[in-house]
């Protein structure tokens, strides 16, 4: 049974000219000023709270909902929109996203109160939607296997690095401007980079792009899949299913520290909220930079084996329980900072390990869909459960343990690990590969 429609580039033995490794490398630093303008468009509301607050005379469930709705948006439409991109293709897909966020922001920017607030950040949520799934197959399509660590890593680590830069940035204008001007100059941002986008990014450089060890494979076009088709394609085995768990409970983890690290820091360090919040972002700064040398350093110690990014991945989180136990263990002060830096340089170091293994094993043509599938588990398992459930043992025994205990949370992705190791060993001896 055919199962992909497409087109067959012919094979070629020689490795990609110079002029195409450049440019596969211009669209890499393209599409993370991309996603840094998608989090920075998401995250600048968050400086804005206490002017609209006293503008608009909001409660903290209003504010709370024009700033949830975003993920909440992107959560809910990722995969769908991530197939669709998938059979429309991915090059009008992002500029069509890009676009839509841009002049939602803007639309955020001119907005008179709450509702048309709500609105409009609520169509940001639907242009973000897929553009981190359909961005980074497009990515892995012109990059060799070898590098696709180091090209996850580096690529959504600009989530973090543009959530800081967007509260930071938004919170400098609004203080000598206003705060329309906050998110208008976030807008400005996201049409800059549409325009450059629409003249830099084709399908045809795309294609010659493509690495040696791709050519030889179809390239994406059009897809039609059944959604049994669909689904044997995005969990082809249990191996794959074990690297979408694996991320989204380590995620889990992340999620729970970046929301309450600052209220941690401000109950048990005696810090004020200012300062608290400065500390919080440099260790979130801090998370960025380990989600992209560790993507690197991943690519370094495992080549285009799966086995062996499995056994690094392994290696990060095992480092990552280890650390964020030593810290928490310890009284507040100067030694628990001297941990937690190492610590949540970890954070997110598999991703770029998981996102790896599961471009391997997923047809190309589907694989804005199967980042969107790893999407979904990192905010619904990972981003959104872990911060609610800290919060519920906070509640019933305090912060400091709740804290406390998320290192035993850490042994969960590293016990998934240990599985989808065992379970891809198994899976290629019966392939003949091991």
């Amino acid at each position: 049974m055919n199962v992909y429609t497409n087109s067959a580039m012919p094979a070629e033995s020689a490795s990609a000219p110079g002029g195409a490794r450049a440019y596969a490398w211009v669209v890499f630093a393209l599409m993370f000023c991309l996603l840094l303008s998608d989090y920075m468009s998401r995250q600048a509301i968050n400086a804005l709270f206490p002017i609209l607050k006293v503008e608009w005379q909001l409660n903290d469930t209003h504010l709370g909902s024009i700033s949830g709705v975003v993920p909440l948006t992107v959560g809910l439409l990722t995969l769908p929109f991530s197939i669709v991109a998938d059979r429309w293709g991915r090059v009008k897909s992002i500029a069509l996203m890009v676009a839509l966020w841009s002049f939602a922001t803007l639309g955020c920017a001119v907005a008179a109160n709450y509702n048309e607030m709500f609105i409009a950040r609520l169509l940001v949520g639907v242009g973000e939607a897929a553009y981190g799934s359909v961005g980074f197959a497009m990515l892995v399509g012109i990059f060799p296997k070898h590098l696709r660590s180091t090209i996850a890593g580096g690529f959504t680590s600009a989530a973090a690095f543009g959530s800081v830069l967007g509260v930071s940035l938004s919170g400098l204008v609004a203080t000598h401007y206003s705060w329309r001007w906050s998110l208008g100059l976030m807008a400005i941002i996201g049409f800059v980079l549409t325009i450059i986008y629409y003249f830099v990014v084709t399908e045809k450089r795309l294609a010659n792009a493509r690495p040696a060890d791709a050519r030889g494979t179809p390239t994406q076009e059009r897809v039609k899949l059944t959604p049994r088709v669909l689904l044997s394609g995005l969990f082809p085995s249990w191996s794959v299913f074990c690297a979408y768990l694996g991320s989204a409970s380590q995620i889990f983890v992340q999620g729970t520290l970046f929301v309450w690290l600052p209220s941690y820091l401000n109950r048990y360090w005696g810090m004020p909220v200012g300062k608290a919040a400065l500390v919080a972002a440099g260790l979130v700064l801090v998370s960025g930079t380990g989600q992209l040398l560790c993507g690197v350093l991943t690519d370094r110690l495992s080549g285009a084996s799966s086995l062996k990014r499995w056994n690094v991945a392994i290696g990060y989180c095992l480092l990552l329980a280890v650390l964020l136990a030593a810290a928490f263990r310890l009284p507040p002060g100067n030694l628990q900072l001297a941990l937690l830096i190492p610590a949540v340089f970890f954070l997110a170091s598999s991703f770029g390990t998981c996102g790896a293994i599961i471009a391997e094993a997923t047809p190309s043509t589907i694989h804005g869909s199967a980042f969107a599938t790893l999407t979904l588990f990192n905010n619904i398992l990972g981003l959104a459960a872990g911060p609610f459930v800290t919060g519920v043992v906070a509640d019933a025994f305090g912060l400091q343990v709740a804290l406390r205990l998320l290192p035993l949370a850490a042994v969960l992705p590293l016990s998934v690990y240990i599985i989808g190791r065992w379970r891809h060993v198994a899976e290629a001896r019966r392939r003949g590969g091991v």
